[in-house]
């Protein structure tokens, strides 16, 4: 169980924008949730590549609109789309609005035992 008043909350100095660990820690899962809050004309860059294992990402606007690029695709999301990708390539968020947006991460760290044949 992770409580929401319990949960572990980051600011990031550069954008500002607050990313909260909404799954319980210490729990053995492959499946991570977060919460981020973006603020309005944020950017957030990532520099991701081939690692040992696979990790599958889903990214669900909740309130508000942004501009996710992986590798050299760019969507434009508003509230209520879904994203999945692979985070194998870099990627940047861009909130290119007046408002804050709020999205839900899901992140799954495939590992070569849960591999299916």
């Amino acid at each position: 169980l992770a409580r929401h008043a319990e949960q572990a909350v980051w600011t990031d100095p550069g954008s500002g924008y607050v990313r909260r660990a909404v799954s319980p820690p210490g729990f053995a899962s492959p499946i991570q949730l977060v919460e981020v809050h973006f603020p309005a004309g944020a950017r957030v860059a990532f520099e991701t590549g081939p690692r040992n294992s696979q990790v599958h990402q889903q990214v669900w606007v909740l309130e508000g609109s942004m501009d996710l690029t992986v590798g050299t695709a760019t969507w434009q999301l508003h509230s209520g789309d879904c994203l999945a990708m692979a985070l194998d390539q870099p990627m940047v968020f861009f909130n290119p609005t007046g408002r804050t947006t709020r999205y839900a991460v899901v992140l799954v760290n495939e590992t070569p035992n849960t591999r299916k044949l």
